[in-house]
């Protein structure tokens, strides 16, 4: 079922030591959750404490989709430790390689980072309702910011794979009646700004910002997404009277800042959030949002219901 779909349920707020109950529970069991256990190919240093880390996982390429995510347990931990979650970079269905990549930013993602070929790591998911595919030939609009370009990523592959002249510009420019494809990606410095030449390999216009100007435009990626659109002139397509679906996956601020600019020029958009998560099924409550459901609001979880929505949605 695809996050536009997905039923808004309402939950009670459980307290700490039941939401930790819970969730350990959840994760322990794995009820009706897929697990594999895959194969460490490689884990390569991206720099600034990022990592790209390549598995040998045939069921969980097989599976997912852009925007879902993987439970990890972390093989250095201890067995009660709880899983992390993942966001999904690539999947390659043909070869059985899962591509993750993250932030080392506390204990779980230090011993993550510490595998070595050959390792075995258990992965539960895929698991979340991820991106809807942009109809055939539309305007591609990615905004990410850190890590969160990782699911951006398959999300143009996956666009790519649906379009003839993918190798190469001829279906990236407009021309075969093929909209662009265009990447807004934000950082602290250039060493936050991750898979600019895998993006570009693809064939898709990077557009980088920086709070420092060490690379692109200095400031928030909303500047050069403000500017691209004062360029050509306003939302829709100069030629085919389209407007462009924008797709985005990076902290809340910058979520906010989309959802806004989305809703106000009346431009389809979707926007994976990112939170805390405990168990990852959606048994625990331990991350939960506020959503409008019609006129009135609701409480979804994010692991389970989530982690994208569409513009207009989010409670902020």
């Amino acid at each position: 079922m695809s996050a536009a779909t997905a039923p808004v349920s309402a939950f009670p707020a459980p307290s700490f030591r039941e939401g930790a109950s819970r969730a350990q529970t959840a994760a322990d069991s794995g009820a009706r959750r897929a697990t594999e256990s895959a194969t460490v190919l490689s884990l390569e240093d991206l720099g600034a404490g990022y990592r790209r880390l390549r598995l040998g996982a045939p069921a969980t390429a097989a599976a997912a989709a852009p925007g879902q995510f993987v439970h990890v347990r972390v093989p250095a931990l201890d067995a009660s430790a709880m899983r992390r979650p993942v966001s999904v970079c690539d999947a390659d269905p043909a070869a059985g390689v899962l591509t993750l990549v993250f932030k080392i930013v506390g204990r779980g993602t230090a011993a993550l980072a510490t595998v070595r070929e050959g390792d075995r790591v258990d992965l539960m998911g895929p698991l979340g309702n991820g991106f809807p595919l942009p109809p055939a030939g539309a305007e591609v609009l990615l905004v990410g910011g850190g890590y969160g370009v990782a699911p951006l990523y398959f999300l143009a592959r996956k666009v790519l794979d649906g379009r003839d002249g993918q190798d190469g510009r001829d279906g990236l420019d407009g021309r075969d009646g093929q909209g662009g494809i265009h990447l807004f990606v934000g950082g602290r410095t250039k060493e936050d700004l991750l898979l600019l030449d895998d993006f570009r390999a693809l064939g898709v216009d990077v557009h980088p910002a920086t709070d420092d100007g060490s690379l692109g435009t200095k400031g928030l990626v909303t500047a050069p997404l403000d500017a691209w659109f004062a360029a050509r002139g306003g939302v829709v397509h100069p030629a085919t009277a389209a407007k462009p679906a924008l797709f985005a996956c990076g902290p809340a601020p910058m979520l906010r800042a989309i959802d806004e600019r989305a809703q106000a020029l009346g431009a389809d958009a979707w926007l994976s959030l990112d939170r805390r998560m405990l168990c990852g099924v959606g048994a625990c409550l331990g991350c939960t949002q506020v959503v409008r459901d019609g006129d009135a609001t609701a409480t979804v979880r994010v692991c389970a219901d989530g982690p994208v929505f569409p513009r207009g949605r989010i409670v902020w």
